[in-house]
């Protein structure tokens, strides 16, 4: 008996200790080696990590564009519970079939990958869902980024736009390591420079339960991948000149470009079109009822007119048949011409100033009065040939190359383009009399027209116009430049210096008066711009000081007749900031003095015109004579 119960007793007590190994093994296991007992019993999943983008500094090292914390609502769809899909949209307030619909959009790409369903989730949203993940197995709240634009400017062709990589994209994207879940640059600096400013994605593993349950990180998160942040870019902008653009431009209360260039080395000082638009309502979670109305606006705030608009450059075009003229010794600056007010060509009759004669002009008074007159002449007398092949050596009639999408070429007339147009033998020299003053097909970009001021600025050297000038590495910390081209073109200083003389006498007493500035020479031109849609488009380019010259502008106004009218007052608020105001600040620069001269000025033009019929597209004019005050 008594060893029947030793039997008995060593039976259970090797059961207990049995039992008791078991018990102290489990709660090892769960205490001590989570990791290694998920990766066996559970599963890891990545979550990839998105990568700050880079941020844009000005010239002056000022941060016009970096990033600020986003909330963004992930699923994966194969750990997902049909039965939570209810219960989620209710706590995001959105339709359950809306989120049923992206949730399977998501499976579509990959059902074991995190994907956004939501953006930009506010601060009670997340507290919400917070609270109620431990019934939501597979969805996730992750900490990501979006845009902080600058409160001084909205830059929003400059800055451009992100969207999210659509399944088309994915085709091509996929190889460079896109998914679903990002965005991408689609327009602007955002576009142009993506490589630069996407940087490198890190990735997140996570150790859960067969049932989708979060337990914790895998192996400690030794395993996890840091992501790399973007590059920054330097621009050349000058944020306070851009700020100034834009209020000025917009004062005017009409469609428009302003671009201003550093005649130095290409740089873009400032570069806005009107109307523009918040790009708040496309960071982060889209306004959906916003983005409807800018994108279907008839006023179109997504064209650039900077650079995707293309119009006849009128007057301004002048200064080229001069320069070509004076180098192919067509004239010489001092030769002259009778101006009656009119001239007959063909059987027709073109006007100066609507029959105005301007008596006895060379070429400096021909540009400071802005005389058709003389340019029809002049034009007859250098050729069709070689007004084309000077037009190509400045840049027009082909892209200027700016570092932004989507710039246009402009129209720069041939032998070869009137013959393709009209057919061999089908059109006459009389076409060549529009183009004389910058009309007929002839149409420019203001980017072009601006450039074109400052190579005249700089005495023949044609810069690409650029916007960055270098990036800091963010791998290595360091700056690195980005190189530009330019070149100097076969023209003398003699042949500048001329028209300087005449651009200089449009501001001083000719059609650009508006455009003067206290104690700086500006060296100026007006220029009309055809529009069969409504009131002609009003252009003035210009560079400042003369003598040294820092700043080019082209302004181009639609609807507002003429450029000494309202585009040129725009440009001299723009030098006296820029030349004045800058280094000395007590100099009497005020921009709300600038900005209720320009309103004025605009307010007292529609009072004495009719307003245009709204805004104009590719502008290209037509065949006729237009007068240039």
């Amino acid at each position: 008996m008594d060893k029947l119960q030793r039997s008995v007793k060593a039976v259970i007590f090797t059961i207990a200790a049995v039992f008791l190994f078991l018990i102290i093994r489990l709660a090892w296991l769960q205490l001590f080696e989570q990791d290694s007992l998920g990766s066996k019993s559970g599963s890891v999943r990545r979550i990839w990590v998105q990568a700050p983008r880079g941020h844009f500094y000005d010239r002056n090292g000022a941060t016009i564009l970096e990033n600020r914390a986003l909330y963004t609502l992930k699923v994966i769809p194969s750990e997902i519970r049909d039965s939570s899909i209810g219960v989620l949209a209710y706590l995001l307030e959105m339709p359950e079939e809306e989120l049923k619909t992206k949730i399977n959009e998501a499976k579509e790409f990959s059902p074991f990958a995190a994907s956004t369903v939501y953006h930009d989730l506010n601060e009670i949203a997340v507290a919400r869902i917070s609270e109620n993940l431990w019934q939501l197995p597979g969805v996730i709240i992750e900490v990501e980024n979006k845009r902080k634009y600058s409160d001084m400017f909205r830059a929003t062709h400059l800055f451009g736009y992100l969207r999210g990589v659509t399944k088309g994209q994915l085709d091509s994207l996929a190889e460079r390591g896109y998914t679903p879940d990002d965005k991408i640059g689609f327009t602007g600096i955002e576009n142009f420079y993506e490589d630069f400013l996407r940087g490198e994605k890190g990735a997140r593993y996570e150790l859960v339960t067969p049932l989708g349950m979060l337990v914790g990180k895998y192996n400690g998160g030794r395993n996890d991948i840091s992501s790399i942040k973007g590059d920054d870019l330097y621009l050349t902008i000058d944020a306070g000149l851009q700020q100034l653009a834009e209020k000025l431009l917009r004062a005017t209360g009409k469609s428009g470009a302003v671009v201003a260039i550093d005649p130095s080395d290409g740089g873009i000082l400032a570069i806005c079109s009107e109307p523009d638009f918040d790009l708040d309502i496309l960071n982060g979670n889209t306004r959906k009822k916003e983005w409807a109305d800018i994108a279907l606006s008839p006023q179109k705030p997504l064209f650039n007119r900077a650079i995707q608009a293309a119009y006849p450059p009128g007057s301004t075009y002048k200064l080229l048949l001069s320069l070509a003229a004076l180098e192919e010794h067509a004239t010489t600056p001092e030769k002259t011409i009778v101006c009656t007010g009119t001239f007959s060509f063909g059987g027709r009759e073109f006007h100066c100033h609507g029959g105005h004669a301007h008596g006895v002009v060379n070429m400096r008074k021909a540009i400071t009065e802005s005389c058709n007159i003389y340019f029809y002449k002049l034009m007859l007398e250098l050729g069709f040939e070689k007004w084309t092949e000077y037009g190509e050596m400045f840049g027009f009639g082909n892209p200027e190359g700016i570092d932004l999408p989507g710039e246009k070429r402009g129209t720069l007339p041939s032998t070869e383009y009137y013959d393709k147009r009209y057919g061999q033998g089908r059109w006459t020299k009389g076409y060549l009399i529009s183009l004389a003053i910058g009309q007929g097909e002839m149409n420019a970009t203001p980017l072009q027209l601006a450039n074109f001021a400052a190579t005249i600025a700089n005495d023949g050297t044609l810069h690409e116009p650029h916007l960055v000038s270098g990036y800091r590495d963010a791998r290595s910390g360091k700056y690195v430049p980005i190189s530009t081209e330019h070149s100097k073109l076969p023209v003398s200083k003699e042949s500048f210096r001329v028209v300087k003389d005449g651009m200089v006498g449009v501001v001083l007493q000719g059609t650009g008066t508006l455009a003067q500035v206290p104690g700086v020479t500006v060296a100026g031109k007006t220029g009309t711009a055809q529009n069969p849609h409504g009131q002609d488009h009003a252009w003035f380019i210009c560079f400042a000081p003369v003598e040294d010259p820092k700043i080019a502008i082209a302004v181009l106004v639609e609807n507002a007749g003429f450029g000494g009218s309202v585009s040129a007052p725009i440009a001299r608020e723009l030098i006296n900031y820029y030349v004045n105001g800058k280094k000395n600040p007590q100099n009497g620069f005020s921009e709300t003095k600038a900005l209720e001269s320009v309103k004025a000025i605009n307010d007292s033009l529609k009072s004495v015109r009719p307003a245009g019929k709204g805004a104009a597209k590719d502008s290209t004019g037509a065949n006729e004579d237009k007068n240039d005050l």
